[in-house]
């Protein structure tokens, strides 16, 4: 049973530069920063893939990319693993672990995981843009109501895009199992 194309991001300790899985080919980013600017700038990866690893954190900050590359909150036993074992993994894994996760109610994807911490030390879910605007003594960050406003209007964009994404994958699966 042929499975979506996953998304997800390795590092090359050794060469310290992220490398992304997009759609079944690598993508190598030019710095240790996972944001838009990186991704236009990407190159086709083309060096030996046995010293990729599987990051450990998964979920991107940067909003217009991460509605770009829908990376998995994957288990944790994977993480960490090389690109032939995570590919072994995921065709033989992917599918039932995908419906689990949507089976249960529980969103797949990293960025909707709020214990996991984003790359570039950014919030890691919508929830926590969310929770930090409703905090009501959180008079440093949002010093008029203007700016609360614009913060809100973001928060609610960025949730729409996951939840959308979300749609979209749970979609794919439950067509799938027919």
């Amino acid at each position: 049973m042929p499975l979506r194309p996953i998304d997800a991001i390795f590092v090359h300790p050794e060469r310290r530069l992220y490398v992304v899985y997009y759609r079944g080919e690598l993508w190598q980013l030019p710095r240790m920063k996972i944001d838009g600017q990186s991704w236009q700038n990407r190159q086709p990866y083309t060096d030996d893939s046995s010293g990729l690893y599987l990051s450990i954190h998964q979920a991107i900050s940067d909003p217009v990319l991460a509605q770009k590359l829908r990376t998995l909150n994957l288990p944790m036993a994977v993480r960490g693993s090389t690109l032939a074992r995570f590919e072994a993994w995921w065709e033989t894994h992917g599918f039932d672990w995908l419906k689990d996760k949507l089976s249960t109610g529980q969103s797949p994807l990293a960025a909707h995981q709020a214990d996991t911490k984003m790359i570039d030390n950014q919030p890691s879910s919508p929830s926590n843009y969310l929770s930090a605007l409703a905090s009501r003594d959180n008079t440093t960050t949002h010093k008029n109501p203007e700016q609360k406003a614009i913060a809100v209007a973001v928060a609610e964009e960025v949730t729409d895009i996951f939840a959308d994404m979300l749609a979209d994958l749970a979609d794919e699966v439950l067509h799938q199992q027919r």
